[in-house]
């Protein structure tokens, strides 16, 4: 088992009460003859010396390489900007729920004291997270290139500007044409990312051990187009086409990349996982039935 000595701790620093926050957490850590390692820019807001303009995660990267664990303070948003700074890290983290409840940060704050306790005598999972992979190819046949490439631990998604016009996208996987959507957009979902916006467009509920991605388009002008669930290991390859409005690719919604007519998007499992702390009672159906307010039997 993973021995737990050395916990950075990371904030949104745009949350009410961050500040207190971190300072229980370090207090709780260091009763527990542990140490608590805070980026830099974390270090200079509690000290007073500077405040912080954002809530951007300053020498994060160097602060991975020297902890055991790392406690984010915050929302999913908090977690999955977390997640892709991290990039791959086999260093754990665990979300530590600053406000509403979420799929990615369970554990609420109230509940600190006893989800640390639990670390200490080793009561816990690391549970492997896939991330998903976007790249954009232009050009056509031998002259074609791979342009950029990008990460989302939740989704990817293309969809329209501020234009009242349907897009049309092409859409096929492993080669083999599916359909062509005319709709306000596309939605490519890990199972992870199958509870957020996937969800409340009307895509399944998947397990975050299912090996799967999740295709759902947004607002369909066709009522038979539903989402489609493929294999993880699939390439999903859509074709912007070249007549567009406005269109833009976002990843965990939190960068929007403009697109071009004709350009070309695969998606794919990325080589990267993330690897979450999960600790007994924090289990991915009680958080559903939770969030979902789902009631009834429980057999």
């Amino acid at each position: 088992m993973r021995k737990i000595h050395q916990i950075g701790l990371i904030a949104n620093e745009a949350k009410p009460g961050w500040k207190d926050n971190l300072h229980q957490a370090t207090s709780l850590i260091e009763r527990a003859s542990r140490i608590a390692v805070a980026p830099q820019l974390t270090q200079r807001s509690l000290s007073g010396k500077q405040p912080a303009s954002d809530p951007e995660f300053d020498n994060l990267v160097h602060q991975v390489e020297q902890t055991d664990l790392i406690l984010v303070f915050g929302g999913d948003g908090t977690m999955l900007h977390a997640a892709r700074t991290l990039g791959g890290s086999q260093t754990p983290i665990l979300g530590i729920n600053a406000g509403h409840l979420g799929f990615l940060t369970a554990a609420p704050m109230a509940n600190l004291p006893e989800v640390l306790d639990r670390i200490w005598k080793n009561e816990f999972e690391i549970d492997s997270r896939p991330f998903l992979e976007a790249s954009r190819t232009k050009g056509v046949g031998k002259k074609s290139r791979v342009t950029e490439r990008w990460i989302a631990l939740n989704d990817f998604v293309i969809s329209r500007r501020e234009v009242s016009r349907m897009i049309q996208l092409q859409v096929s996987v492993d080669d083999q044409p599916l359909t062509t959507y005319r709709c306000d957009g596309l939605i490519v979902s890990s199972p992870t990312g199958s509870t957020a916006y996937s969800l409340s467009a009307g895509g399944p509920i998947i397990s975050p051990q299912t090996e799967a991605i999740a295709l759902t388009p947004i607002c369909p002008h066709a009522l038979s187009n539903r989402s489609v669930i493929v294999p993880l290991k699939s390439r999903v390859q859509v074709d912007i086409g070249p007549h567009l409005p406005e269109t833009v690719l976002t990843g965990d919604g939190q960068f929007p990349i403009a697109l071009q007519a004709n350009d070309v998007i695969d998606f794919r499992r990325s080589q990267q996982n993330l690897h979450l702390l999960t600790v007994a009672g924090d289990e991915f159906f009680q958080t559903l039935r939770e969030k979902m307010k789902w009631s009834g039997s429980n057999v």
